[in-house]
């Protein structure tokens, strides 16, 4: 019996297929993905305005795409990140419009404090709530005027109202990967703080954000490494940010470890403003797309409206 565990956990690490079905780590790469887009990222550190109706234009289309998830606004200070302060309006008018009745893609949102949550509370159609947790004390105050300690004061009280609304809390592990403040990182941090997260709020999914690109598909395939088996495969998403240029290695090593879940945004447009002066950029959505067909794990509903949405972000974001 010794010997037949002892087996199974080296092939374990090594990687194994039973039944047809390719195991890495315990876990299953078999599994359909989840594919999140993210044009609050594109738009939200965008140097130029971008009208309302713009934004309506572009969101109409991404929603006949058949994403999973829309990330597409953010209710957080207008003065910090102003080209969020439409949001409202944003939602307001997809439902007057009832938008929502034609998809299957539901909407987050990012807060990063009550008022931001009771503010996304207005708008059945929000989904789930997304907020802001950063490993790195430096951008947690840089990101959310706020400590750690009254972050995670404030992750509860989302925690709570979720729990009373019947909303998905997804929680945003920021700085992941390391950081470019000289705070200190390790592997270790990520997992810690992920168990402290799950355990005390019971989050939908945590997902661990590369959030200025400086990771490595070696980091990445680490990190994903303890966290999935530990966290549950449905838990943990993927948010890596890179350089449209580079290639799919960050997120295929965060498939191989066993991630399922993961955003991007079309064209690789974006970034956090609140993290660095240059924007490092999201993973091009149309190419997950792309890859995750090739690996016959997710299926466009329309192709048409992910062409036009490329024409559209090529026009907005130059």
């Amino acid at each position: 019996m010794g010997q037949c565990h002892g087996s199974l956990r080296q092939r374990a690490r090594k990687g194994f297929t039973w039944a047809g079905v390719a195991y890495f780590h315990g876990v299953n790469t078999s599994l359909p993905l989840q594919l999140v887009d993210c044009p609050r990222d594109a738009i939200q550190g965008w140097p130029h305005p971008i009208t309302t109706e713009d934004k309506l234009a572009y969101l109409r289309t991404l929603l006949r795409v058949g994403f999973d998830w829309l990330d597409l606004g953010s209710f957080v200070s207008p003065r910090a990140v102003p080209a969020m302060a439409d949001t409202a309006k944003v939602l307001q008018q997809l439902e007057e419009e009832a938008i929502w009745d034609q998809t299957a893609t539901k909407a987050l949102v990012i807060v990063a404090n009550e008022r931001g949550i009771r503010d996304a509370l207005e708008f059945d159609s929000v989904s789930a709530l997304g907020f802001p947790f950063s490993i790195s004390p430096t951008f947690q105050e840089r990101n959310t005027r706020a400590d750690q300690a009254e972050a995670f004061r404030r992750l509860e009280v989302a925690a709570n109202t979720c729990a009373r609304h019947g909303k998905d809390l997804v929680v945003y592990l920021s700085m992941g990967f390391g950081n470019p403040y000289g705070d200190a990182w390790a592997v270790a941090d990520t997992v810690s703080w992920g168990d402290r997260l799950l355990e005390a709020f019971d989050p939908a999914v945590i997902s661990v954000a590369d959030t200025v690109g400086m990771a490595s598909p070696a980091q990445v395939k680490e990190v994903f490494d303890h966290c999935v088996p530990r966290w549950g495969q449905s838990r943990v998403g993927a948010h890596l940010h890179m350089n449209p240029l580079e290639g799919m290695q960050k997120v295929e090593a965060a498939h191989e470890a066993g991630c399922l879940r993961f955003d991007g945004a079309i064209r690789g447009v974006g970034g956090c403003p609140m993290a660095q002066d240059d924007l490092v950029g999201n993973a091009p959505t149309e190419r997950l797309v792309e890859w995750a067909e090739g690996l016959s794990l997710w299926k466009v509903k329309s192709a048409q409206a992910l062409d036009q949405a490329q024409s559209l972000a090529a026009d907005l974001f130059g």
